[in-house]
């Protein structure tokens, strides 16, 4: 089983995620093949410049690039959580893997900026109009076709969960999600 995890920053992708790593899920993310080619080219690890850097590879290579680039590091027999799938041809690109399912995961901006402020990294922005400037470019409002395009690819996900509650339920939620499986 593969399962592919999209939504706006601090809705709980990374809860999901590490869920299932502890069921023995292998993690693949796309801002971490964002942040290695970013090392590789010498650009500073900060969320806009990333997304400039995805952007601008996406309209250079395709706009599936990126989930072509992770696909090279799946391994048959094995089961892997996808998260921060940012376009709609990443999308598809994946859903070309035996197994592939897609979860949709959003929650209140209100409650997401809690979470940013609870949370703490240093890339997060630090008003909820930041947030709210991030998750329309994150949407793809204002952006190019090879721009982040979440908000299309979020539509496409095959099961949906809102995530306005605790860490806990929401566990709880996705354990009995899998357990269908």
């Amino acid at each position: 089983m593969i399962i592919g995890v999209v939504g706006p920053i601090a809705s709980g992708k990374s809860i999901v995620s590490d869920m299932l790593v502890k069921r023995g899920f292998v993690k693949l993310s796309f801002s971490e093949e964002v942040r290695a080619e970013a090392r590789k080219r010498g650009i500073s690890i900060e969320r806009k410049q990333l997304q400039d850097l995805g952007n601008a590879m996406r309209a250079q290579e395709g706009t599936d690039y990126w989930a072509r680039r992770l696909m090279k590091h799946i391994v048959p027999g094995k089961q892997y959580v996808i998260e921060g799938i940012r376009h709609p041809a990443e999308v598809e690109a994946l859903r070309t893997l035996s197994g592939f399912v897609l979860i949709g995961i959003d929650a209140p901006s209100e409650q997401r900026y809690q979470w940013i402020m609870m949370r703490g990294k240093d890339s997060d922005p630090a008003s909820l109009e930041e947030v709210k400037q991030i998750d329309a470019r994150d949407r793809g409002i204002g952006e190019p076709a090879s721009g982040q395009q979440s908000g299309a690819a979020f539509i496409l996900a095959d099961h949906f969960f809102v995530n306005n509650m605790t860490k806990n339920k929401l566990e709880k939620k996705i354990s009995a999600f899998l357990n269908r499986f």
